[in-house]
């Protein structure tokens, strides 16, 4: 306690220090410029807003905080007057940087254009990772992808040119990986257009995906809106070891939370069985993360951290963090909304699957389930790498198990993939022979982007429908996410598990406690994997890869062509028009599952991500109607025909109706992809109205000028009828906590009045009036420039 005795005996002190002559004004952590990244030129590292921040929150609070606490209310755009209640508040925050992948990256920068700024307010990058097709290896697929994409890449080398954003030019590596090595740092806030986004919490650093429209808003120097997460706390004891990784970890929490367990919440990884995970293996765990629906996970900042930023010669960095350790870390006797126990030491392996990521079986009981559930035994195809599993780490560790079977003369019974994660990866490992180990044993090296894990595979072993099964080291296996076949039994595990099911070719092997035969018709069992965490001999950094912004960007031109049928400038949408909306027919009414994939789905339809009209023919193609349980036929309720989805929006939408859709629980989980939101609304959709939301897709739909709905009462979702026409009463006073009412009007002449709640706050209402939060933004600036 503060009392007045210490504020005298403090006075005293420093009256000594006067008469001595000394210096009273204490240093502070903002005297010291550490540079943000080697790549930028006079961005800083702001320690001292952190600082003053919580000096301000910490009086008004009066409590212990999280690290994650410590960290967004640090970023505080007004720390004096912000509400902060915990999954409650709005909190207006100012990131330190934004990145964006080329998928993603074409939307947001051509809604940055419409903005009217000339410069990104915060610095911000562009990856291009997604559009790289894999069919047969690394260099050719490369090639490949160049010459197909050449005017998107053209796009995005121009438009990061003109607006002062790093490029980061195909096969420079997959976006969170490249974060990692050069951007992220501990106690640092960065939004990304990608839901995996929080791989940089293995840095300590707050990283959340979002849609396009957000990271406008903070190129734009505009705060960026979150509420207020909650904080789930996993305590950490133990030693992990053997078989076990942190992979395991993550695939153990997501049993445990679900896919939505984690939504609207921080996960925040402490105890004293961090010090047991390396700082690429932290990644992992948080870029998986996503998969819970958390709102971001980080970890405090600890030795491993500064191993690695040294590795990549950023030990500037490290030493700037280890001087303000004492707020990259929870402070004792911080209060959790939940905890999660898990001793390291007893953990074991996981498989999780098959077509949800939360499905999680232990390794020594696994072999029981495939057989219960009649799962496809045989695996067809071994994959690993990706942005969740490419460390140096990983890769050693997978080598080792490859070099195991090569001395016992063993041969893969399943096709085998590596995708490094990086440039600086790729370089190191073939360097270090380890690519020559992996394409000895037959495996083929993919090229550095995102490829298989994102629906990037010209499969051909197997015909669509057909019944399979293969297993990664990604993060995401939802029904045909892989290879388009929604027969394909998708399981995801860790590098080690991958590849040594791939040489028992079986999904019922243990290499725990299993043999296999070699050449020499002896009997062996793998010994446990080993690896290097970092290269000893120092990471090479390969190919230069990266584009900086000119000096001179005036004479720079966007190149757009107006003939372009993947790249199209944005036009406005509408503002409300003000009236009540009546008799809107239901488009669909989703069943079950329904994440962005099945909204706006991936695979082939990555090439047309930057022309909204034509990528809009892919909305809601995989929802499955209720009426009749399938995908992409749905009754147009004024033709009385059954016809795909979007054609029915669009029909709709030439005959001046809005139209809603109905949905099942979590919907829109996934990818932060905003065109699963920009879709409907172009197809002319009001709203979308469901037992509950993904976060960040509900936040997608409401800065394109969507009503985003919940039913108040979730079993209100069942009175709904697929041919009903609605009313939506309540909008000419719409206001935060207000419920609306819905009024089904059904086809046999009965009707049910449902009440619908939201979570618009007044900004956010604000961007439904004014048709999006783009709008808005741009009246805005129209007024100050008048």
């Amino acid at each position: 306690m503060y009392s007045l005795a210490t504020k005298s005996a403090n006075a005293a002190r420093a009256a000594k220090r006067l008469a001595a002559g000394m210096a009273t004004a204490a240093p502070r952590i903002g005297d010291t410029k550490v540079p943000m990244s080697l790549l930028e030129k006079g961005k800083y590292i702001n320690y001292q807003r952190i600082e003053d921040n919580l000096a301000i929150v910490r009086n008004r609070l009066q409590r212990p905080l999280t690290l994650s606490e410590k960290i967004l209310y640090g970023h505080l755009d007004d720390p004096h007057g912000q509400d902060i209640t915990r999954g409650v508040s709005y909190l207006k925050l100012r990131p330190d940087r934004v990145a964006c992948q080329d998928a993603t990256a074409q939307m947001a920068l051509l809604q940055f254009m419409s903005a009217g700024m000339d410069t990104a307010a915060v610095p911000t990058t562009v990856h291009c990772d997604h559009l790289i097709e894999a069919q047969v290896g690394g260099v050719k697929d490369l090639e490949r992808a160049i010459n197909i994409n050449k005017e998107v890449y053209d796009f995005l080398a121009t438009a990061t040119a003109k607006y002062g954003l790093g490029f980061w030019k195909p096969g420079s590596g997959i976006i969170h990986q490249i974060i990692l090595e050069n951007y992220a740092f501990p106690g640092g806030l960065m939004i990304g257009t990608d839901s995996h986004t929080p791989n940089a919490g293995g840095l300590g650093m707050i990283a959340c995906g979002v849609g396009g429209a957000d990271a406008v808003d903070v190129m734009a120097d505009i705060p960026w809106e979150l509420k207020c997460p909650k904080v789930i706390g996993v305590n950490l004891t133990g030693k992990i070891s053997g078989w076990t990784t942190p992979k395991d970890v993550i695939l153990k929490v997501a049993g445990i939370l679900t896919v939505k367990g984690g939504t609207g919440a921080i996960v925040e990884y402490r105890g004293p069985g961090v010090e047991s995970l390396s700082c690429t293996g932290m990644a992992t765990i948080c870029n998986m993360g996503a998969e819970i629906g958390a709102t971001t996970s980080l970890f405090p900042f600890n030795n491993r951290m500064t191993d690695y930023l040294k590795a990549t010669k950023r030990g500037e960095i490290a030493n700037y963090a280890q001087a303000f350790a004492h707020n990259l870390k929870a402070d004792e006797s911080a209060e959790y909304d939940q905890l999660i126990e898990i001793n390291l030491s007893e953990l074991e392996p996981h498989i999780n699957g098959p077509f949800t990521p939360d499905l999680a079986t232990p390794l020594s009981k696994f072999a029981e389930e495939v057989k219960k559930n009649n799962w496809p035994e045989e695996i067809k195809v071994g994959l690993i790498g990706s942005c969740t599993n490419s460390s140096y780490e990983d890769m050693t560790r997978s080598a080792s198990i490859v070099k195991q079977a090569a001395d016992h003369g063993l041969d893969l019974k399943s096709k085998f993939t590596v995708t490094p994660g990086s440039e600086q990866v790729r370089a190191t490992i073939a360097r270090d022979g380890l690519i020559n180990t992996f394409e000895a044993a037959g495996g083929i090296v993919l090229a550095n982007a995102c490829g298989p894990c994102i629906g990037q595979w010209d499969r051909q072993d197997v015909k669509k429908g057909e019944a399979n099964s293969i297993i990664t080291s990604y993060n995401r296996n939802f029904t045909g996410r892989n290879d388009a076949n929604p027969a394909t039994h998708a399981f995801v595990a860790s590098p080690d598990i991958v590849t040594a099911l791939a040489f028992a070719g079986r999904l019922t092997f243990n290499p725990l406690t299993d043999e296999l035969v070699g050449s020499d018709g002896k009997p062996f069992k793998f010994a446990d994997p080993n690896g290097n965490e970092l290269p000893p001999r120092g990471y090479d950094p390969g190919q230069d890869t990266f584009q900086p912004p000119p000096e001179d960007r005036a004479a720079v031109q966007v190149a757009v062509d107006a003939k372009s049928d993947r790249l199209q400038l944005l036009q406005p949408f509408k503002p409300w028009d003000g009236k009540t909306p009546t008799d809107l027919p239901v488009l669909i009414k989703v069943k079950g599952k329904c994440t962005t994939d099945h909204i706006s789905a991936g695979g082939p339809w990555l090439k047309y991500r930057g022309h909204l009209e034509n990528i809009s023919q892919n909305c809601l193609i995989g929802a499955i109607n209720s009426e009749n349980g399938e995908a992409n036929k749905v009754k147009n309720q004024i033709t009385g025909e059954y016809g795909g989805v979007p054609q029915t929006a669009a029909y709709y939408r030439e005959q001046g109706i809005k139209w809603v859709v109905i949905g099942d629980s979590n919907y829109g989980e996934g990818s932060s992809r905003e065109h699963a939101a920009l879709e409907p609304r172009f197809l002319g959709g009001l709203a979308i109205i469901v037992r509950s939301f993904a976060r960040i897709h509900e936040t997608n739909l409401k800065k394109q000028g969507m009503l985003a709905l919940t039913f108040a009462d979730p079993a209100d979702y069942d009175k709904m009828r697929p041919d009903d026409k609605v009313d939506i009463l309540g909008l000419e006073s719409f206001a935060p906590g207000k419920n609306m009412t819905l009024v089904a009007k059904h086809a046999d002449g009965t009707k049910d009045e449902i009440s619908l709640a939201h979570s618009f706050n007044e900004g956010q209402i604000e961007w439904f009036k004014a048709g999006s939060a783009l709008n808005l933004m741009a009246a805005k600036a129209k007024a100050q420039s008048a």
